[in-house]
Order: structure tokens, then C-alpha cells, then sequence
């Protein structure tokens, strides 16, 4: 407890020196891009994220760096500019507004992280105290405030003043806030004769809520409501919150109280989590559950049973916030409505179908390529096995199970909504309640693998896959154990002897580890799918050359490696700028150099560089590739480099890694030497066909009419009237008067290359995928426009096209959902993908989508360096601002 009230103390203390610089991070970071030469601005966002990463370091104390990234991650995912309030509601019980500088100094905290709760606060003891002292004796029926005029008038002047003192604390802290007593809450008389001046909410703006986090400021609300005819009502404050959070269904519902929880009334202990689903109807009927206890739950019932599954409740202590939010052990009682679990001894009793989606949808394996769907199934055939999960398939396990021998659980499948709402330990307590001992995998690079550890009594780990293992607690009958599955084929590498093993020749991907543990649990975590134990990602610096830096997307790159924290750009060849100094890159002096095949050949042989980026035209880049290979034979210190091609080269090439992270995995391309950076049309187009490829409709064709800047047309090299070498643009904007230009109305590469890779994400990847694609070309600059028109096999909802991407893309961060059509601003000098505009034709066989990206950045430079930052060993985004 007194690490995470430190945390969020020491975080506002240094975030209110810093006010002026932190205060509205997203208006600070537009003017950074809109004032790019100015010194005063640029320092500015240095302070501010030096700020931000003091912070962050904080918060790691209450929790594994990863673990906390993630949250934050998926936190910031939830809100965009266009519905900023959808991260968390937080209520405030009179009481805890007690302790103001705790309150405070915890929202402050969430403030500086970039992330905008809406506040709702009450004023119960405080109303009561002035009104006994004023001669009111307070009068509630079935547990309401009975609420007559005199009540009323005391009642707004509580409110205002308690509001007002929170405001004021937070602003001492250097966090914007807005005050908000009126104009959000419309309601009619609950029963005006029984309980007099209170109110039942009809209706929630959120208008002014927004407006406040647009402004850059945390909205502070009261729970007081007018009628119709503009009389003032009391609303029970927490009753408006889960109005409030019907409203605006964000990821959290924080109800902040002055016992950190709720408690279970015969022992004492701290209620850690509720699943409402299976114990709602038995804890209803406990003697020990009454008055206020029985009310809230049923009021948390009756809110979860109106929000998304992803919502969930927390009943918390403000100094234990940032615990609750960010670590997967919490800190105070969750709340959520959870499923019921099955357990099948085969494929039929849940559905052929369903697992077949299920593998294809999360499979590791099935991602990256390694495997396909059929050979999963077929090798899940070869034993005895039991599935175990829950309804809606959030978490599907596989165990598999051969009489008179050690089970292993092959499958451990979960989607976003079985992480945030805790399911996988639901499944797996499920397992355990079966099996004494149990053996499983996972990629050493999981980014969950904290979670692995946790719940293992060892670990070994080669080679880039980890071997998990509990209810064992002797060496040698692991290596009996695992020498059984090895003979029998039930593990799909050695694993022996179980010790550390000889560096592989390119096994590992950079940053992971070769150990061996025994009773290694993890305290402290008791609800979640972590995020990732151990913090490998290299530190390391390392050299780039950069073979191609003329044209747009090679200086686009230049730009993003000048503030790369790690990775330095030592070389780069221009033949027609070759002896002219580099500009637009900071960190040191470079020359343009026009490297020859020879001298490629003769640097990659010496170890002068640890990766290469090939940012030529296409068909001009295998002399090069092929001298970086023979340098690699003769290279005597270390391995080979790291290739990346920006062109279609080898985009068709089985031997090479396709780097597009979000759709087709990390795990390959952090073990991959030669990565081909997929094509700035094809990104947008299949990012848009994937969620939906489980309803194509394999009779009609996907069309995506895209529409592009200028700058994806390539460029021209000329000189200037002064003779110095220039880059223009192969179409103008003057050519296309201000209209659009379509071109290469068939076969454009980027068709053929996005169907080929979509292909492998197919549950029965034997028929390769088609589409149909329509490049354009417009007048401005950067920035693609994807317009997705995709028959279906079966009916669907808008509704539910949204609830695919969400489910696909929810958690990374370069990718944007919104519901509005995505425009040019959104996507133009942004690192990421925006989607949105989802509809579905009114007889519901075919779905529209748009989305975008700037094609010198998500479509080029930036993707280049998310596969540069993987291969290397580094954090997929050093280097990338998602602000």
C-alpha cells in the first residue's frame, strides 16, 4: 500500500513543477508537429516526456514493467478524441473526499499518464453533518435520502463546495480540471410525495464530459439532476455513476470508498474478485449479505448486465488505485459478470467449427505460419484429450491427457476480452481442479508470460520457447518426464537435459534468456493474464547503414531514427548525393556515401553494421541482399545482419519473414534475419479484409478502393537551377487539378500481395484469397485512404463488424478504432492505422469499412523500424510516439 500512495504522491509532486508542460499532452504534442522548428517547443516535449517516463518508472515498482505497459496500453486504445471518455468512470464516496490530498494526488497520477477518468463524487457524511448542525434531522426511506427544499438548498451548496475543493486540489497538483454541478443529469421525480426532491435519471449528456477531456482537463461531477422544467433533484451518487457509466460504457467502473473493497461479513477477508455469472444467486442468498451489501450488489448486477462484457467494476481505497489499474493482482474487489465454464472429452461437444476458428483466429503458431489449422487438429487426434473454457470462447484450453502418462496442456487460446476479464484463470483453475501435475509451452517472447511463470512450479527455457511445468518438484523426474514426451513426440523440440544449452546459431530472437528454475512463484498475483515477466528487450546500441535514402520514405526513416533512443545510422548511400552532408538527422554527422555491392560485401564481413535497410526501387535490390549474405559466411565476430527491404523484392518470398506485426505475429520476426516490409497499399487492405475474413464469401471478391497522396507515386531525381541534386514527385499536385487520378485499374502488385498473405490466415489456407483493389492518386502530400466493400457469407450487424476489430486490434497500440468515417487529419503524419465508418448493407450480406495510414510512415518508415525494433531486440516502439 505505501508503494502505490508513494507513487502517486511523488508522480503529482513532480507533474504540478511541470504543469504548464504537461497540462493538455495532446494540444502540446499537435503544436511540437506544427512548430517542429521551434527550440522553446521541442523542449517543452522533452520535459513533458521526461515527465511521463519518471512516471512510468514509478509505476513499475507496483508492478512488472510489462504488465503495466500493457494496461496502459489497453487504456489509452479505449479513448480517441472523437469519444475521449470511454476509459473509466470513478465515483467518490463523501467520506474518501476526506483524505482530499490522497484523492487528490491519485488522479493527478492517472492525469500524467495521459489518461482522462470521468469523476463523480458524493457528499453524504458531509451533507449530514452541516444539516444536524443546522437542526435537520436526515430522514431516509428504504435506504433513500428523503430530500425536501431546505435539504435541497444545504445539498448544493455540500456539492459545490466539496467540488470546487477537489478542483482546487487538483489544479495545485498541475492537473487541468473542470467542474461540473449541472447539465449533464436529466431526471423526473423518483415518487415526489414519498421521497420528495430526488430524482430518476432519464437522461445522460455526455457532451460537456468530452468537451472538458478535449480541453485537456479531468470533467469533476455532482450527482445533482434537473427536471424537465429545470427543478434541481438529488440523484443517489452512486446510482447516477452507473447511469453515467451506461452512458458512456468505458473499460472500468471505479467506486472509490474508505474500506479499499468489499468485505465478506462472517470472516472478515477482503472480497478479491466476484464473478457476478456464477455467484451472484448463492452470494444473494448468504445471511451475511444484507442491507447496503445486498443493495450494491444488486446494483452492480443490474449496471455490468447493460455493458459490455470488457467493463468491469472495482471497489477500491484511492491511495490502492493505481494497483487496481495496472497490475493483474488488484488491489480492491472486482466486480464483473464472468461465464460459466465447459469441459468436453471431444470436438463435438463444442463444436468443430468454433475450435477450428478459435486455432485460427489465436494460434501462435497458426499466426506466424509455423502451423496450420488441419495439423493442429490432426496432432490434437493423436491422444486423449479434454477442452476446457467458457461460452463465448474468450479461453479455450486443450489438455492432453494419455492414460498412465503426465498431461500436457497443448493449447492455452485467449482473446482480449479473456484477458481483461480475468477468464484464463477461471479456465485454469478448472485444470488444475483435474490434474496434480501438468506440463505446458509458450514462446519465450509472450507477451504474457509473466502469467506462465506465476503458475509454475519451474521453468526451462531454449531456443525461444519455455517449458512450464507444476506439482513436480524433482530435476530428475522433469527430465524422466520430458524425456517420455520427447520419445513419444508430445513435445515438438529437445528440451534436454534440462540446463542451460549451447548458444543456437539463430535460434533465440535477441533478449531472451536460456535458464532453468524450480518453485519460482511470483506473489502477489491472484486474478490476471500478465503481460510479460521479464523485461528482455535490449538496450544495446547498434549501427544501421541505409542503402537508398533519396526518396520520400527514406527520409521519412532518417527522421524517425534521429530521436531512436538506441539504434544509430552510421551509413547512407545515395549515388546522387553521395559527399553532401545528411540533413534532418540529429544525433551525429554523416556524409552520403554511394556504397557499391563490394563495399556492402566487404562491411557486412567486417561487423561494421548490425542491420541493413534497403530503400531502393523495385528489382534493384538483390546485388545488395546477396553481397550482405556472402559477407555473413565470412563474418568471424558475431552473427549476421538484419535486412530489410522496403521494396516487393521479396515480399513473395517464402524464406523471407513478412513484417506486418499486427496481423501476422512478432515471434518470427524477432527470430528472423531477413524481413520484407510490406507495401503501403497492402498494410491498409489487409489490416481492413482480416477481421472479417471469417465471413468472406469465397464467390464474390473484397474491393478496396484506395486513394493515396501524391508522395506514394515515387519520386524523380533532378537538380536545382544551381546544379545540386533534388527529389520531386513523379505526379504532381498541379497535374491532377484538384481531382483524383485512378491508375493500374488491374493487377497492381499490392492486390496480388495482400491476398497472398491473407491467405494464411484462412482456416483452410489451400484456396488462395482474392481481392479486387483500385489504386487512386490525389493532391496531397501523405496519407491513404482505404474504403473496404467485402460480401459476406452470413448475415451480421453493424454492431458486430465493430466487435471483430475490436476484438482483433484492441490492444495495439499504432491502431486507432473509431466509429466515425476516418478522414485525412486522421491518418496524415500519424506512426499508426485508423479504421472506422463500419455498415453493413441494409439485407446484411455485405459490409463497408474504411481506414487509413500515411503511406510514408505506417505504410513505410514507420512499419520499417516496428521490424528493425523486433529483430534487433529492442522495444517494438522505441523510437515511434504514439501520442
Amino acid at each position: 500500500m505505501l508503494a502505490a500512495t508513494r507513487v502517486a504522491t511523488i508522480a503529482a509532486r513532480a507533474g504540478a513543477r511541470r504543469a504548464a508542460v504537461v497540462a493538455g499532452q495532446r494540444q502540446a504534442a499537435l503544436s511540437v508537429v506544427r512548430k517542429r522548428n521551434n527550440g522553446q517547443t521541442r523542449e517543452m516535449q522533452n520535459l513533458a516526456q521526461t515527465d511521463r517516463d519518471t512516471i512510468m518508472r514509478l509505476l513499475y515498482s507496483i508492478g512488472t514493467k510489462q504488465e503495466v505497459e500493457r494496461y496502459l496500453r489497453i487504456f489509452s486504445s479505449s479513448s480517441h478524441p472523437s469519444q475521449p471518455a470511454k476509459f473509466a468512470v470513478i465515483k467518490i464516496g463523501g467520506a474518501v473526499l476526506d483524505d482530499l490530498d490522497e484523492l487528490a494526488h491519485s488522479l493527478s497520477f492517472l492525469y500524467r499518464v495521459g489518461l482522462y477518468p470521468v469523476v463523480l463524487h458524493g457528499a453524504g457524511p458531509q451533507l449530514n453533518e452541516i444539516i444536524e448542525r443546522e437542526g435537520v434531522i436526515p430522514d431516509y426511506i428504504d435506504g433513500i435520502r428523503v430530500t425536501d427544499a431546505k435539504t435541497l438548498q444545504i445539498a448544493r451548496r455540500v456539492f459545490l463546495e466539496e467540488n470546487l475543493k477537489l478542483v482546487g486540489a487538483l489544479e495545485k497538483l498541475g492537473t487541468r480540471a473542470r467542474p461540473i454541478t449541472s447539465g449533464v443529469f436529466t431526471a423526473d421525480y423518483l415518487d415526489k410525495e414519498k421521497y420528495g426532491l430526488v430524482g430518476k435519471i432519464t437522461r445522460v449528456d455526455k457532451r460537456p464530459l468530452e468537451a472538458a477531456i478535449r480541453a485537456g482537463a479531468l470533467p469533476i461531477l455532482t450527482s445533482l439532476a434537473e427536471s424537465p422544467e429545470g427543478q434541481i433533484l438529488n440523484v443517489n451518487a452512486d446510482i447516477a455513476a452507473g447511469e453515467l457509466a451506461k452512458e458512456l460504457e468505458p473499460l472500468k467502473i471505479v467506486f472509490l470508498n474508505e474500506k479499499g473493497g468489499l468485505f465478506h461479513g462472517v470472516t472478515g477477508e477482503k472480497l478479491d474478485v466476484i464473478n457476478l455469472d456464477e455467484e451472484y444467486d448463492t452470494l444473494m442468498k448468504q445471511p451475511w449479505v444484507k442491507y447496503g451489501t445486498k443493495l450494491k450488489l444488486r446494483e452492480f448486477k443490474e449496471l455490468l448486465d447493460h455493458l459490455p462484457r470488457s467493463s468491469s467494476v472495482a471497489v477500491i481505497s484511492a491511495a490502492m488505485l493505481q494497483k487496481e489499474l495496472f497490475t493483474d493482482s488488484g488491489a480492491g474487489t472486482l466486480i464483473r459478470r464472468g461465464y460459466k465454464l465447459f469441459r468436453h472429452e471431444s470436438i463435438d461437444g463444442l463444436g468443430a467449427d468454433r475450435l477450428r476458428q478459435v486455432i485460427h483466429d489465436r494460434d501462435p503458431d497458426v499466426l506466424s505460419g509455423e502451423a496450420s489449422v488441419t495439423s493442429v487438429l490432426n496432432e490434437l487426434k493423436k491422444t486423449p484429450y479434454t477442452l476446457y473454457g467458457d461460452e463465448p470462447l474468450d479461453v479455450v484450453a486443450i489438455v492432453s491427457h494419455p492414460p498412465g502418462e503426465t498431461p500436457v496442456m497443448t493449447k492455452l487460446l485467449a482473446s482480449r476480452g479473456g484477458i481483461l476479464n480475468n477468464v484464463v484463470d477461471n479456465v485454469f483453475n478448472a485444470v488444475k481442479k483435474d490434474y496434480r501435475r501438468l506440463f505446458w509451452t509458450a514462446n519465450a517472447d509472450d507477451e504474457n508470460r509473466v502469467w506462465h511463470f506465476q503458475r509454475a512450479d519451474g521453468s526451462f527455457t531454449r531456443a525461444g520457447k519455455s517449458l512450464f511445468w507444476y506439482g513436480v518438484q524433482d530435476v530428475a523426474e522433469v527430465e524422466r518426464i520430458v524425456k517420455e514426451f520427447e520419445e513419444k513426440g508430445r513435445l515438438d523440440r529437445a528440451y534436454l537435459p534440462v540446463g542451460p544449452s549451447a548458444p543456437p546459431h539463430r535460434g533465440a530472437p535477441s533478449g531472451t534468456r536460456s535458464y532453468s528454475t524450480m518453485a519460482r512463484r511470483v506473489p502477489g498475483s491472484s486474478r490476471g493474464y500478465a503481460t510479460a515477466a521479464d523485461s528482455t528487450s535490449s538496450t544495446e546500441p547498434k549501427r544501421l547503414a541505409l542503402i537508398g535514402a533519396r526518396g520520400y520514405t527514406g527520409q521519412a526513416l532518417i527522421g524517425l531514427l534521429s530521436t531512436h533512443p538506441y539504434l544509430d545510422l552510421t551509413h547512407v548511400s545515395s549515388r546522387q548525393l553521395a559527399g553532401r552532408p545528411l540533413e534532418n538527422y540529429s544525433k551525429s554527422s554523416v556524409t552520403y556515401s554511394n556504397l557499391s555491392v563490394e563495399d556492402v560485401e566487404r562491411m557486412e564481413k567486417d561487423g561494421e553494421v548490425d542491420a541493413w535497410v534497403m530503400a531502393l526501387p523495385n528489382g534493384a535490390c538483390k546485388p545488395f541482399v546477396d553481397a550482405v549474405d556472402r559477407g555473413a559466411k565470412e563474418r568471424k565476430i558475431g552473427e549476421g545482419s538484419v535486412v530489410i527491404d522496403l521494396s516487393a523484392d521479396y515480399r513473395f518470398e517464402e524464406a523471407w519473414t513478412y513484417g506486418l506485426p499486427e496481423l501476422y505475429g512478432r515471434h518470427a520476426i524477432r527470430a528472423s534475419k531477413r524481413i520484407s516490409n510490406p507495401g503501403c497499399y497492402a498494410t491498409s487492405s489487409q489490416l481492413l479484409i482480416a477481421p472479417l475474413l471469417k465471413y468472406v464469401n469465397r464467390a464474390a471478391l473484397p474491393t478496396v478502393f484506395g486513394v493515396s497522396g501524391y508522395s506514394g507515386a515515387g519520386t524523380i531525381a533532378t537538380n536545382d537551377t544551381d546544379g545540386r541534386p533534388v527529389t520531386l514527385p513523379k505526379v504532381t499536385p498541379e497535374s491532377l487539378a484538384g481531382g483524383i487520378r485512378a491508375y493500374a485499374l488491374t493487377d497492381h502488385i499490392h492486390e496480388r500481395e495482400a491476398g497472398h498473405h491473407l491467405t494464411h490466415l484462412l482456416a483452410g489456407p489451400t484456396n488462395p484469397l482474392k481481392i479486387a483493389f483500385v489504386p487512386n492518386v490525389a493532391p496531397w502530400f501523405s496519407g491513404i485512404l482505404s474504403v473496404l466493400s467485402m460480401p459476406l457469407s452470413k448475415k451480421v450487424s453493424a454492431k458486430e463488424v465493430v466487435q471483430l476489430y475490436e476484438e482483433k486490434y484492441g490492444g495495439e497500440s499504432l491502431i486507432t478504432i473509431k466509429k466515425e468515417v476516418p478522414a485525412l487529419p486522421d491518418v496524415q503524419n500519424k506512426h499508426g492505422w485508423t479504421v472506422g465508418g463500419f455498415q453493413v448493407h441494409s439485407e446484411g450480406d455485405r459490409a463497408v469499412v474504411v481506414g487509413g495510414l500515411d503511406n510514408l510512415l505506417k505504410g513505410a518508415a514507420t512499419q520499417c523500424l516496428q521490424n528493425l525494433n523486433l529483430a534487433l531486440g529492442y522495444e517494438e516502439l522505441a523510437g515511434i510516439s504514439i501520442n
